[in-house]
């Protein structure tokens, strides 16, 4: 069977020249000319990339890309956004749909073929490693950059016996927790770098995220919601005018199977348990 890549552009030309040096590495170039197509061609196709465009005549590009990663089969196909939108705006919304790549037009032919390269990287590492060791993710301080989670919701479809439901509670509780170390342990400071050790055991998978702030004391968080006291914390935070908020950690606790802080304070551990069958 052929190895394929998915070409969805509709600029003929453009689409044309992408078929070309996809050829040059061997691969055989399906051409489509619609969002509309997309969804046939990949379960036919099964192919080994996906150059999207994102102004597509039916379908957005990023809608697609959406679709694409959020289904189990399909997720860990590499997706390279190949368009003409160069702004930052854009940019994070690729990320924020888990795309491995964004290709600017006009571009060389080293860019794409890097582009390429690191995206197949990225599967094979996926492929391989997901069901075993550590993979870590070094994220920029910005709750945009959280959505990378899109790449661990790719291995936990791919490789672990979670249900759906236990990665949505996983994927909450990620974000809550990355929130909050962005909010308070980096003060927001985006240049900061928060960090995401992903760990696939036998029977669970361990998420850590570390901040490099100063830490706190879990146990003496006046501003924040806690079992014996749920909402005692919202007269606090109003005296201090803070938003209303501070449940993360209440949250986060009831969806993982084990939750923990280290001394310091400035990494919490996030432990979820496959179901027994």
């Amino acid at each position: 069977m052929p190895r394929t890549v998915l070409i969805v552009d509709d600029e003929r030309d453009t689409n044309d020249i992408l078929a070309e040096m996809v050829r040059a590495r061997g691969f055989e170039p399906v051409q489509l000319f619609s969002g509309a197509q997309v969804t046939a061609a990949v379960a036919q196709s099964t192919p080994e990339l996906i150059l999207l465009d994102l102004m597509l005549p039916d379908v957005d590009g990023f809608a697609i890309c959406d679709q694409l990663k959020r289904d189990r089969e399909t997720n860990l196909i590499p997706v390279i956004m190949v368009t003409a939108l160069n702004d930052a705006n854009h940019r994070a919304q690729g990320v924020r749909v888990g795309a491995n790549g964004y290709l600017t037009k006009p571009f060389t032919a080293e860019q794409f073929f890097a582009g390429v390269d690191k995206a197949l990287a990225w599967r094979k590492e996926h492929e391989t490693r997901g069901t075993h060791g550590e993979i870590n993710f070094d994220i920029r301080s910005e709750a945009t950059y959280l959505q990378q989670v899109n790449d661990m919701l790719s291995d936990m479809f791919a490789h672990t016996p979670l249900t759906e439901r236990q990665v949505k509670d996983l994927r909450q509780a990620v974000m809550e927790m990355g929130g909050n170390a962005i909010e308070w342990g980096h003060r927001k400071n985006a240049e900061l770098v928060l960090q995401i050790i992903y760990r696939i055991d036998p029977e669970a998978v361990t998420l850590i995220i570390r901040d490099q702030g100063p830490g706190f004391n879990p146990k003496q968080i006046p501003h924040a919601a806690s079992d014996e006291d749920p909402i005692g914390h919202l007269d606090i935070r109003n005296e201090m005018k803070i938003r209303e908020g501070g449940f993360g950690i209440m949250l986060a606790k009831g969806l993982v199977d084990e939750f923990r802080y280290n001394e310091k304070g400035n990494e919490v551990t996030l432990i979820k348990r496959f179901e027994r069958k």
